[in-house]
C-alpha cells in the first residue's frame, strides 16, 4: 500500500505535472533570468513579484497630499475617521479601489504616496467619491 499511494503521490504533485511545469518554468527564466533572482531569499521574491499584503494604515494617512483641502478639514477628519474603524479586509477594498490593486510593491507604504482631491462640485451630496487609479488621486467631495 505504501509503495502504491508513493508512486500515486508522486504521479499527482510531479509527473502529471512536469510539462506544464516547465513551460512556466522556460517562460518565466526568459522574462527574469535566474542571475536576476538568485540574489533573493525566498521571502524578499515572494514581496517583489506579490507585493505587500499587511500594512501599517496611519503610515497610508500621513503619506497623503491634500489638493484643496488641508488636513484640519471636517472632511479629511471624517475620511480617516471612519476609515481607520473599517476591517482589514474593507482597507484592502478601498487600496484596490484608488490603485487598482489590493498589495503595494516592494517598497512599502513608505513609499506610497496618494492624493485627495476635492471635486468642486455645485451639489457634494450628489457626487459619490472616485478615484483615478492611473493618478492615485482620491476625489472627495466635502
Amino acid at each position: 500500500r505504501k509503495e502504491y499511494v508513493d508512486s500515486y503521490v508522486n504521479y499527482m504533485f510531479n509527473k502529471s505535472v512536469q510539462k506544464p511545469f516547465e513551460d512556466f518554468m522556460q517562460g518565466f527564466l526568459r522574462g527574469c533570468p535566474t542571475r536576476n533572482w538568485k540574489m533573493f531569499f525566498p521571502e524578499e521574491l515572494q514581496v517583489l513579484l506579490q507585493g505587500h499584503t499587511t500594512f501599517d494604515w496611519h503610515l497610508l494617512e500621513e503619506n497623503v497630499t491634500y489638493r484643496q483641502y488641508k488636513k484640519s478639514d471636517k472632511t479629511i477628519r471624517n475620511f480617516w475617521s471612519v476609515f481607520h474603524e473599517l476591517p482589514e479586509e474593507k482597507k484592502k477594498m478601498f487600496l484596490a479601489f484608488l490603485s487598482g490593486s489590493d498589495r503595494i510593491t516592494g517598497y512599502g507604504l513608505e513609499c506610497f504616496r496618494f492624493y485627495i482631491d476635492d471635486p468642486q462640485v455645485e451639489n457634494p451630496d450628489e457626487f459619490s467619491p472616485h478615484a483615478s487609479t492611473c493618478h492615485l488621486i482620491l476625489f472627495l467631495p466635502r
